[in-house]
């Protein structure tokens, strides 16, 4: 992976940059604080976010804006341009008011297919916010939005069980809600054949706002209409993670997609927890965040990667207090690394920190799909 800074005085701008058969970059990019109003962030974030495409010669396949008060600062940003992209309140840590986690590809050839869903020209999917998606409980809202997934990809020959390989669930009021995203997913994922037998789908659930107040859950997700089940393998890290249906949820630790020339690691939001299920460190926010990165680290070392691989991270806190000693936690174990640490509590009480992550590493397997 080549790291590269973008920043300037008015923006902090890091880049990861994999070239292969086909480039493909991640950003994350963050305005100084105190900059100016709002307005201007977002538009320093924006101009920030052009100028990484027109060096990089890349189109942007996915955005996702983290802001400090969605209500207001949503309708600030420019509509363009024309891909997946996703409006969360999860304020920056650092002081701003924004921060974006920027994907780009070279040449992506994007079509809407849906609302807030978007196909490349390999048969990749990447699915922003569905605000078509009427509003109710928790549990509704999740099974709707699993649905609508299904039936978007079944009409383009998949299916949720066969090509999705990673989803997000943005939870308003996590502490009430997350039981009915919980309950819907785990029917739906039963309805779909997916169970402890055969696999779940790597995710992250976190608190976070959409831009419609009302809206308890908001939805993201990443699927590959090529991709075969031989590509695929599910990290478990046994030693130091449990198996999430122990605890009644459904979803992978990470999975692991091989193609021609790379191998995609997706880490679902990991906290700081042993294999029987018990929070480690209770209370000790340093310990929490050594603990869950030594389970990410297991979880990427299964999947043949390390540190120099990592695409991106983002990192979830409950309590704003515990900002600076994660930030130099994670600046001194990944000063290079595309990262943004937002408040957004985590969805088990006692858990102070999580993360998520993304790891890309060059491989050479002809036998597979070129991406």
């Amino acid at each position: 992976m080549e790291y590269l800074d973008f920043g300037t005085d008015l923006v902090s701008c890091r880049v990861s940059l994999f070239h292969g058969n086909r480039g493909e970059a991640h950003a994350v990019i963050t305005p100084a604080p105190g900059h100016g109003s709002p307005l201007s962030e977002i538009e320093a974030v924006s101009g920030a976010a052009a100028d990484v495409a027109a060096r990089l010669g890349m189109q942007p396949v996915f955005m996702r804006w983290m802001l400090s008060d969605v209500t207001n600062q949503a309708g600030l940003i420019p509509d363009g341009p024309a891909c997946a992209r996703s409006i969360i309140q999860q304020s920056p840590l650092c002081g701003s008011r924004a921060s974006l986690l920027l994907m780009l590809e070279q040449d992506p050839g994007l079509v809407e297919i849906g609302p807030g869903i978007w196909k490349d020209n390999h048969g990749r999917i990447r699915m922003g916010d569905d605000d078509t998606v009427e509003c109710a409980d928790s549990a509704t809202m999740t099974r709707r939005y699993l649905l609508n997934l299904d039936n978007a990809l079944r009409k383009e020959g998949g299916s949720l069980a066969d090509n999705c390989l990673r989803t997000w669930f943005f939870v308003r009021d996590i502490d009430n809600n997350y039981a009915g995203l919980v309950q819907a997913r785990n029917e739906v994922f039963a309805g779909i054949g997916l169970t402890p037998e055969t696999h779940f789908i790597a995710s992250t659930g976190i608190a976070g706002q959409s831009r419609q107040p009302q809206r308890l859950v908001a939805f993201n997700a990443f699927a590959d209409l090529g991709v075969e089940s031989r590509q695929i393998r599910y990290l478990t890290a046994k030693s130091h993670l449990s198996p999430t249906y122990d605890y009644g949820v459904a979803f992978e630790r990470g999975t692991a997609v091989d193609y021609a020339d790379r191998r995609h690691v997706y880490i679902s939001g990991t906290a700081s927890i042993n294999n029987r299920g018990e929070i480690v460190c209770p209370g000790d926010i340093a310990g929490q965040t050594e603990r869950m990165l030594e389970n990410i680290g297991m979880l990427l070392e299964e999947a043949g990667c390390g540190a120099e691989d990592l695409a991106h991270l983002i990192v979830y806190l409950r309590d704003i207090a515990d900002f600076h000693t994660v930030s130099d936690i994670f600046s001194r174990r990944f000063p290079h690394v595309p990262a943004a640490i937002v408040l957004a509590p985590v969805c088990r009480p006692g858990w102070l920190v999580e993360t998520e992550c993304m790891a890309i590493k060059g491989i050479s397997l002809p036998e597979y799909d070129a991406y």
